[in-house]
């Protein structure tokens, strides 16, 4: 490999619920560099902990406890009828038998604060990372919290409301709401842009439903719901651009392929963003400014298209699709920071793949059962993937595509994000992590 240089009546409820990857995520700008060391956060879904592991030697250095005030939150579970059915629909359904405690997780730029989402518990917390303290705690309109999003500056933080169908944007110091912008149904992934004048952001529908088809057209979307890419400003939260990407596979050629985009990768100009869709093994490849070749007058906007689709390979062995993880064949991606290799979470096919951006010949590394994030380390030449199913994240470096590290995190991890820690503040969670 050459480097050119995420009861019945009760399941049925959830079920505006949902269950990414980022370009390239660089750390929060404005830490002190001397006294702060770069880390990777690993979120373990069903432990109710992130994993903190140092980013240069791949060592685990703490794992915090993100749910201190578990008995208190499951006492308002119990209280409330339309939370315990959410509650226990999540439990049955997303979390396939159990609690999902911590999905997200990113720190401030000074290091001294970590946002987590919890989606068993509906909400966003920031944690003291000197005293394990929770400091402030967002609820969501709705029953489930998601993924998030961190501004470049790591003042914002973005959180998909699942069942709201809504994007809240946080000062992620104080946990203050100070935005939202609409989704469809089941908000999910958000990629800021560079300059953090963009968000890309995609909601992926009702992926717990049995209808698992997209060939069958309207009975299959009417119960999938609304699955919408958009782009968003940032500016007035003004929604500049929206996409059915199942539509626009079928007018590139492919019909058939479902509309829910899961993880993306935007590439350095921000011009191509690659997506992965529902039930496929593989990557699509979206230019957001194509313009309409059949419009000749100036000023028309540009409507996007698909460029290319990129089929990797499909190791389940005939499994149905009825079968795949939140209808997920594919959920992890990511880019280099120099646009030149994406990688990908082959998530039922146990496998994450490097492809070359502009051959699309790829590289297949074995990382174990149900890969289910990627991401880049501080530096950018490594990817880092969350193996959900053995409970580590595998490292694999860009360049050779050979695994550099295997490291032990705990259980289910999903999400990993680049974040910084003073390790001093890490004193108070010393311990075996491994």
């Amino acid at each position: 490999m050459r480097r050119s240089t995420v009861t019945a009546l009760a399941t049925a409820l959830v079920l505006t619920a949902g269950t990414t990857a980022a370009s390239g995520e660089t750390r929060p700008t404005g830490q002190d560099d001397g006294a702060l060391r770069d880390v990777m956060l690993v979120g373990d879904n069903r432990d109710g902990t992130v994993t903190v592991v140092d980013a240069t030697d791949h060592q685990p250095l703490a794992r915090i406890d993100v749910i201190p005030d578990r008995a208190q939150r499951m006492a308002e579970v119990l209280s409330r009828p339309d939370r315990l059915a959410f509650y226990l629909a999540i439990r049955a359904g997303i979390g396939e038998g159990h609690d999902q405690f911590t999905d997200d997780a990113y720190t401030t730029p000074d290091g001294s604060l970590l946002a987590v989402s919890r989606p068993s518990f509906a909400d966003v917390v920031g944690m003291d990372l000197a005293t394990g303290d929770i400091v402030w705690r967002f609820p969501m309109e709705g029953y489930r919290a998601d993924h998030m999003g961190l501004s470049p500056d790591g003042e914002r933080l973005l959180v998909s409301d699942s069942t709201a169908n809504v994007v809240h944007e946080l000062d992620i110091r104080t946990g203050t709401e100070l935005r939202t912008f609409p989704s469809g149904d089941t908000p999910h992934e958000n990629t800021y842009t560079a300059d953090g004048g963009r968000v890309f952001h995609a909601s992926i529908g009702r992926v717990y439903t049995p209808v698992d088809r997209p060939e069958f057209g309207t009975a299959y979307d009417t119960l999938k719901g609304e699955q919408v890419f958009q782009v968003v400003r940032t500016e007035d939260m003004s929604i500049e651009s929206r996409w059915d990407m199942g539509a626009e596979l079928a007018e590139a050629g492919y019909p058939g392929m479902a509309s829910a985009v899961r993880p993306m990768a935007l590439a350095p100009d921000e011009r191509f963003v690659y997506l992965q869709v529902s039930f496929f093994h593989g990557l699509v490849e979206f230019d957001t400014q194509a313009t309409d070749p059949e419009v000749t007058y100036p000023g028309e906007p540009t409507v996007g298209a698909v460029r290319r689709v990129v089929p990797l390979p499909d190791r389940t062995d005939g499994l149905p699709r009825e079968l795949y993880t939140l209808d997920s064949a594919h959920h992890g991606l990511a880019i280099d920071p120099t646009g030149s290799t994406l990688c990908a979470a082959g998530t039922m096919s146990d496998y994450a793949a490097l492809v070359d951006r502009d051959t699309l010949e790829h590289t297949i590394v074995d990382v174990g059962a149900k890969p289910y994030w990627t991401t880049n380390g501080p530096d950018g030449e490594e990817c880092w993937v969350s193996v959900s199913g053995d409970d580590r994240v595998v490292v694999i470096d860009y360049d050779t595509a050979e695994v550099v590290a295997t490291v032990p995190v705990g259980d289910h991890p999903q999400r990993v994000r680049p974040g910084v820690v003073d390790p001093a503040t890490l004193t108070r969670w010393a311990g075996p992590v491994g």
